[in-house]
C-alpha cells in the first residue's frame, strides 16, 4: 500500500529524496528506472545529467504520493498516465513559436515554392509538443496561399500537451518574443491579427487549425499512417539513442514522397545514418533535407 507524503515530507522531497536515503541505493534505483523506461517506452534519458535527472524524478515521486525510486519504477511500468506525467517532467519542453527564425526564412523562401507545384498537401509535425510549431506553420501558409490545399498532422506521445495545443491558448507575455520570431521569419502582416487577449493568455484565432489534424502516435512503436510531403521532426531525436534515431529515420523515410522534405532540429542530422544517401540538402545553413531516392 502506498503510504501518502505528509505535506512537510513532500516539500522537501520535491527536489531532494529523504535525508536518510541510501545515495549508493538511490543511484542503483535511478539506473534501473531509467533502464526501464528505455526498455518499455523507448525513451532513453541514460546518458542525462544525473543531478538533473534525480531533482526531477525526487518532483514526481512527491507528486505521486510515493516514497522511493523504485516505487516510481512500479508505477511508471504498469501505468502509462504516469509514464506521460514523468516525461513531461523529464522533457525538456523548450518550444516557441517560429522558433529559429532563419529556419523559418528558409523553409518559406525554399520549400514553399516546390509546395506551390502540389495539388494537395500533407505536412506532419511528428512529437509537435505544445503546437506552437504548428500553428508556426499554419501561419506561414496562409500567408503564402497555400493553407487551403494543406492538411496538418500534429502528433505526440503525450496527451497532456496535446490538449494545450488544442486549446491554442498561449502565455500572454511571450507574445513580443513570437512577434520578433515571426518578424524575422519574413512575417508579412501584424503578428497581433492572429491572436486575442482572452482567458489570461493570447488565444489564436480557431481558423488557424480548420486545416490540422491532433492525434497521439509514438514515434518508436506506431506505425506509418499516411504519406507526407513534409515532415517536421525538429529537436525530437535528440531525446533518443542511435540505433532508435535509426528506426525513426526508417519511419520518415517510409513516410515521405518522393522529392518529399525533412526537416530536423538545429542539432539532428542524417549524418553516418544509412539513410544519409536518399537525401539532398535543400539548404546550406538549415536542416532540411529532400528525398531524392
Amino acid at each position: 500500500m502506498v503510504v501518502p507524503l505528509t505535506p512537510t515530507q513532500g516539500a522537501r522531497a520535491l527536489s531532494e529524496a529523504p535525508s536518510s536515503y541510501d545515495t549508493t541505493l538511490e543511484r542503483l534505483e535511478v539506473e534501473l528506472l531509467l533502464e526501464a523506461i528505455h526498455r518499455h517506452y523507448g525513451f532513453d534519458f541514460r546518458t542525462y545529467a544525473y543531478a538533473s535527472v534525480r531533482r526531477r524524478l525526487w518532483k514526481r515521486i512527491q507528486a505521486e504520493g510515493l516514497r522511493t525510486v523504485s516505487d516510481l519504477q512500479a508505477q511508471v511500468l504498469h501505468d502509462p498516465d504516469v509514464m506521460e506525467r514523468l516525461l513531461l517532467d523529464l522533457s525538456v519542453n523548450v518550444t516557441s513559436m517560429f522558433r529559429d527564425p532563419h529556419f523559418y526564412l528558409a523553409f518559406r523562401n525554399e520549400v514553399l515554392p516546390l509546395m506551390r507545384t502540389y495539388p494537395f498537401i500533407r505536412i506532419w509535425h511528428a512529437g509537435c509538443s505544445t503546437g506552437e510549431e504548428v500553428y508556426s506553420m499554419a501561419i506561414l501558409l496562409e500567408e503564402e496561399g497555400l493553407y487551403d490545399r494543406a492538411r496538418l498532422y500534429a502528433t505526440d506521445i503525450n496527451d497532456v500537451v496535446l490538449q494545450q495545443a488544442r486549446s491554442g491558448i498561449f502565455p500572454i507575455d511571450r507574445m513580443q518574443e513570437y512577434t520578433e520570431n515571426y518578424l524575422k521569419a519574413g512575417g508579412k502582416h501584424s503578428f497581433s491579427q492572429y491572436y486575442t487577449a482572452k482567458y489570461g493568455g493570447a488565444l489564436f484565432s480557431a481558423s488557424l487549425m480548420r486545416n490540422v489534424v491532433f492525434a497521439q502516435h509514438n514515434l518508436v512503436t506506431d506505425r506509418s499512417f499516411a504519406e507526407f510531403n513534409v515532415i517536421f521532426c525538429r529537436n525530437v531525436l535528440i531525446y533518443f539513442d542511435k540505433s532508435l534515431q535509426q528506426q525513426v529515420h526508417g519511419l520518415f523515410y517510409e513516410s515521405l514522397v518522393n522529392f518529399g522534405i525533412l526537416a530536423l532540429g538545429a542539432k539532428e542530422s542524417l549524418r553516418f545514418s544509412k539513410y544519409e544517401p536518399c537525401y539532398e540538402r535543400v539548404h546550406p545553413n538549415e536542416k532540411i533535407y529532400r528525398k531524392v531516392r
